[in-house]
C-alpha cells in the first residue's frame, strides 16, 4: 500500500507531518488514506529513534505484576470479537486493531482507554473508515499479550486461553464479558403478548445477545457467565441470551447498553 505512491508525495506528506499537520490534515490534502499517512509517519519515527524498539512486557519479563489485568481482561473480550493483530516486518512490530462502530462513541474511548493501561508506553490512534473507527496501538509485543493471534478467522481454528489469561479472566470475569459484548454483543428490549383476563396485554422485557461465530469464544463467554451464576440459553446456533430477570439485572451492573 505504501509502495502504491510516488516518492514525492511520501516526501511531501512527511515534510506536513514534521510541521505538526495532522494525518486527516495531510490525508486530505494529498488524497491518500488516513492509514496510510499513520503508517508512514509510524515508519519515519521509528527511523528517526523517536519510538524506542524495546518495551516492558509482562509475558517477556515474565512479571504479569507490571500488567493491569482489570484493563487487560476488558481488551482480552474486545481483541476476542472485533480485533485483529497485524505484523510490520519492516519494523519488527505488531498492530493491535479494535473495530468500533461510530453509533457507539462511548465504546470508541473505552477501547482507546484500555490500549493505553495494558500498553502505557505506546500511543493509541484513531482511523476513521467508512461506518467504523479502528483502534489501534503498535508494539512488538502485543503477540505476546495475545497469543490466539494467528493466521485466518477466529472461528476457523482453535481458540483457546492460556493459563495466564484463565486466572486474569476468572478473577475479572464482569470485564471479560463486558468487552464481549460491547464487540459482538448488544442490550435489546424485546416484547412479547399474553392473555390475561380475557385480553391480550403486551409486555416488554429486556436480555442480552451475544453472537459469535466460533464455538471456542462461545464457550469462553457462557464460562464466564457460569462463575457469576448468570442464567443463559443458546438461542440460536451461534447466539448466546440472556434473558432471565435476575441475570440481566446482574449484568446491568457492570456492563448496560452501548453508547
Amino acid at each position: 500500500m505504501n509502495h502504491s505512491y510516488p516518492a514525492e508525495v511520501r516526501r511531501t506528506a512527511l515534510s506536513l507531518l514534521r510541521n505538526g499537520v495532522s494525518n486527516v490534515d495531510v490525508a486530505r490534502r494529498l488524497g491518500i488514506p488516513a492509514g496510510t499517512v499513520g503508517t508512514w509517519k509510524h515508519e519515519d519515527r521509528r527511523r528517526q529513534g523517536h519510538i524506542p524498539l524495546l518495551r516492558s512486557c509482562p509475558i517477556c519479563d515474565k512479571d504479569l505484576k507490571i500488567l493491569n489485568t482489570r484493563s487487560y481482561s476488558y481488551l482480552l473480550g474486545l481483541y476476542l470479537g472485533d480485533g485483529h493483530i497485524n505484523k510490520y516486518r519492516q519494523w519488527r512490530a505488531h498492530a493491535l486493531t479494535i473495530a468500533c462502530a461510530d453509533a457507539w462513541p462511548g465504546l470508541i474511548d473505552s477501547a482507546a482507554e484500555a490500549m493505553r493501561i495494558v500498553m502505557p508506553h505506546n500511543k493509541v490512534c484513531r482511523v476513521q473508515q467508512q461506518g467504523c473507527t479502528s483502534v489501534k496501538s503498535y508494539s512488538q509485543h502485543w503477540a505476546c499479550l495475545f497469543p490466539q493471534h494467528g493466521p485466518g478467522r477466529k472461528h476457523e481454528r482453535r481458540i483457546v486461553l492460556a493459563d495466564w489469561q484463565a486466572t486474569i479472566v476468572q478473577k475479572h470475569p464482569e470485564e471479560f464479558i463486558r468487552g464481549l459484548i460491547h464487540s459482538d454483543g448488544c442490550r435489546v428490549t424485546n416484547w412479547a403478548t399474553r392473555p390475561v383476563a380475557g385480553e391480550t396485554k403486551r409486555y416488554e422485557y429486556s436480555r442480552y445477545l451475544f453472537v459469535n461465530e466460533s464455538e471456542d469464544i462461545r464457550n469462553l463467554f457462557t464460562d464466564a457467565l457460569n462463575l457469576l451464576g448468570i442464567e443463559w440459553r443458546r438461542s440460536k446456533r451461534n447466539c448466546i441470551s440472556v434473558a432471565k430477570r435476575d441475570s440481566v439485572a446482574a449484568m446491568d451492573n457492570f456492563v448496560g447498553p452501548k453508547y
